[in-house]
């Protein structure tokens, strides 16, 4: 934290703003990640989601199935991993992984069909999930 010895009066309102900031930041971080499953369990069950790219060095797409409890992303598939998580309002982050391949994917799902974009570390593209 910051004492002020040494800080001009600019530096020291500068410096307090900053550290009320991040405050409040990590405040409503904290927030956030406490609020209950209830609402986020609305996406709870069983999606489809379809991936598709359109770099054609990354192949033509597929489809994954993940489920989703309270709000957690997951796979039952073997060959694949996903976690995750869905917020209240539909907005959705995930990780996919196999083997050595690792995507990552932000979007949007209301109670019956999502999209959004995913990023790997050479392809990238975009995804639709319809629930089953």
């Amino acid at each position: 934290m910051c004492d002020g010895v040494g800080v001009g009066p600019t530096q020291g309102v500068v410096m307090q703003r900053f550290h009320t900031a991040t405050v409040a930041i990590l405040m409503l971080a904290g927030i956030s990640a406490a609020t209950p499953a209830g609402a986020a369990a609305t996406f709870d069950g069983a999606w489809n989601v379809q991936i598709a790219s359109s770099n054609s060095a990354c192949g033509g797409g597929t489809t994954v199935s993940i489920g989703i409890n309270n709000g957690q992303v997951a796979s039952n598939n073997p060959l694949m991993t996903a976690s995750g998580r869905v917020a209240d309002a539909g907005n959705i982050s995930v990780t996919l992984a196999s083997g050595m391949k690792h995507a990552v994917g932000f979007g949007h799902l209301s109670s019956t069909s999502g999209s959004g974009t995913w990023r790997g570390a050479l392809c990238s593209g975009t995804w639709t999930a319809q629930r089953i």
